[in-house]
């Protein structure tokens, strides 16, 4: 069957869609372009002539993850309980990271060398920090946390991106039971503090 020639954008995103399934199933070290391209049925010059080259196709790779969270986030129903509403969005994100280990790591740790984010790539989590930061504003309103909403939100998710890291590692125990109570226990812990008033700090954003 010959393989397709046309760089199209229907090509395009399902070169994209098979380089996560790749990305997913054989991680960082089976993230070649001629394997993708192979997987997809193309051709490597299609691949480099639709993204560039390898780091290209990376930069793809990494705002399609913030879509991908983003979608996942949106899901969250909103109800009438502010506070519960910021742990179900934190669990949610904890079921991204498990789900998608590889693809959190280009997100958040950038295992690639040639792929160096810039100011857009930088830019492209605005929509998921825009969404927690509207959830810790629900709970300033409510009265019920107290500080700078942004700073709360930036050690929410770094705390729920740490234990992440911890549970793909099996440091938060070696039994489910374990894992979700020592998970439960840390957010909630954090939470707790959000709900005493902040001591006085750096002004917000140094």
């Amino acid at each position: 069957m010959p393989r397709p020639k046309q760089r199209t954008p229907e090509l395009r995103d399902h070169v994209l869609a098979v380089a996560l399934e790749l990305l997913g199933r054989d991680g960082v070290h089976g993230f070649t372009a001629r394997g993708i391209a192979r997987e997809a049925d193309t051709s490597t010059p299609a691949l480099y002539e639709l993204f560039g080259d390898k780091a290209g196709l990376l930069r793809e790779v990494f705002f399609e993850g913030f879509r991908l969270l983003r979608r996942r986030l949106d899901t969250l129903p909103e109800t009438g309980d502010p506070r519960a509403d910021l742990l179900e969005l934190a669990g949610i994100y904890r079921a991204f990271l498990n789900d998608n280990r590889v693809l959190a790591e280009i997100m958040f740790s950038r295992p690639f060398g040639d792929f160096d984010p810039g100011p857009d790539e930088v830019k492209a989590g605005s929509a998921v920090r825009t969404f927690v930061v509207d959830h810790v504003r629900r709970c300033t309103q409510a009265g019920i946390m107290h500080g700078d909403e942004t700073d709360m939100a930036h050690a929410l998710v770094s705390l729920v991106q740490g234990l992440a890291g911890a549970e793909s590692a099996r440091r938060l125990g070696r039994t489910r039971e374990s894992t979700d109570r020592r998970w439960h226990f840390a957010v909630n812990a954090l939470l707790d503090g959000f709900a005493r008033a902040p001591r006085s700090v750096a002004s917000p954003g140094e």
